[in-house]
């Protein structure tokens, strides 16, 4: 959602002292950003925002002011984020609430609502804007994130528990899909289950795209895939990632490398896809390439001299602990799209170029300890450079969705060519199949 805004003029509120906004976010970087905002002009802006990783709020109208206290710095996993505002409270902190899966987050409270109040985050006849810090009334910083299943109740002061609830097994904070809500005169409920910003609730009050586009995932609260990881790169750390993580751009020459977000041991199988877009050099990873993460503080800075490691370099040879185990694939690249499949339970890495089983038919790698957790990385080194996106299931290289979707009999995930038997994508769903 990188660019990506969404927006809608709000007519009568049924209050402009009382409402509930809940929905699940993916934030991808610690930039910061507008989530949502409200805005009349400088001195009459209401806003929920992400800065420095923190989740804030601000009334420009009242003065209303809170800072989160807590960094919310995981670009894998998804928060449940809920703001309740209830100027009718009479303790002044209970009139502006935020909650992060369940728990009412820790905070600095600037100036509070004062009782009875009117929130400028209800005004009618200003545009509402989703995805944006819409500040200067037209442009602002954009918010990097996925946003799932949000809803906005008004009139209505609702706890958490209303959409979501804690688990009895894992003890993890899990979504409820289908809350029961009054909605009021304004409320909506957007990307719920897809891509929709028609309203689902029977208000009709429909989103309109204010720029970027939208983009359907197959990640979500319920299923997380794995993405690559801008808090977990080499020293260099200037691989740019972009369109949810998965895309890593060329850069200058050097060494930098960054892992994914899920790492798998033990047993399991499985599969995903990488576009090589452009290849500099001979020396960069460009499929299959994973590193023990109990070996390393940061990812390594290469595939062929590292020990713990192993994948594809751009030569087209196959490396297992920094030995070069050989030809596998021809070394010229072009969109080609390369199938990975990690197979734990027997210990081996198989290799597809656009459908076609590689090194024929045979594993490209084999003996790996699978004792320990390995995870993906994408690296640049030295004058080699390699740009790539990633399809670790959610069915798009980039912005672009594939062509035609393979067979998949797991069931998890979108690919572009056949799923092999048994394999699955690396995400929450995929380790516990």
């Amino acid at each position: 959602m990188a660019n990506t805004t969404l927006t809608r003029t709000f007519g009568t509120p049924s209050s402009t002292k009382t409402g509930t906004f809940s929905f699940w976010l993916k934030n991808l970087s610690s930039s910061g950003g507008g989530i949502f905002n409200n805005y009349g002009d400088a001195n009459n802006r209401a806003i929920l925002y992400i800065s420095n990783s923190q989740i804030d709020y601000y009334d420009a109208a009242t003065g209303t002011s809170i800072s989160g206290t807590p960094q919310y710095r995981d670009t894998n996993g998804w928060y449940h984020v809920v703001l309740r505002i209830d100027t009718t409270q009479s303790s002044a902190n209970d009139r502006t609430r935020v909650y992060v899966n369940g728990a009412l987050q820790e905070a600095t409270y600037g100036h509070t609502y004062n009782l009875n109040e009117n929130s400028y985050m209800f005004t009618a006849g200003t545009p509402f804007v989703i995805g944006r810090d819409n500040s200067s009334g037209g442009s602002g910083d954009h918010l990097n994130a996925v946003i799932s299943h949000f809803h906005y109740c008004d009139g209505q002061s609702y706890a958490p528990t209303v959409f979501g609830s804690t688990d009895s097994t894992t003890g993890e904070w899990k979504i409820n899909t289908s809350p029961s809500m009054t909605m009021g005169n304004q409320g909506f409920t957007i990307l719920k289950d897809g891509n929709t910003i028609t309203d689902q609730s029977a208000n009709s009050n429909n989103f309109s795209l204010g720029s970027g586009a939208i983009t359907k995932t197959q990640d979500c609260p319920s299923n997380v895939f794995c993405t690559w990881n801008p808090n977990y790169r080499g020293t260099r750390q200037d691989l740019t990632l972009t369109n949810g993580n998965t895309f890593i751009a060329q850069q200058n020459s050097g060494d930098s490398s960054v892992s994914g977000t899920i790492a798998v041991s033990g047993s399991g199988k499985y599969y995903w896809e990488q576009r090589i877009a452009q290849v500099d050099g001979t020396n960069a990873a460009v499929a299959g390439a994973m590193h023990s993460t109990e070996d390393w503080n940061t990812t390594p800075t290469e595939v062929y001299g590292n020990n713990n490691t192993f994948g594809v370099r751009s030569n087209g040879n196959a490396y297992k602990n920094g030995s070069n185990l050989g030809s596998v694939t021809a070394a010229t690249y072009n969109n080609d799209i390369l199938g990975i499949g990690f197979d734990v339970d027997n210990a081996r890495v198989y290799l597809w170029r656009n459908g076609v089983a590689q090194n024929s038919g045979n594993a490209i790698i084999t003996g790996i300890d699978t004792s320990k957790n390995w995870i993906p990385f994408g690296i640049q080194h030295g004058g080699a450079r390699v740009t790539t996106s990633t399809n670790f299931g959610n069915g798009y290289f980039q912005t672009t969705a594939i062509s035609s979707a393979g067979t998949n009999a797991s069931g998890n995930g979108i690919f572009e060519y056949n799923v092999p038997s048994g394999y699955t994508a690396i995400s929450t769903k995929g380790l516990n199949l």
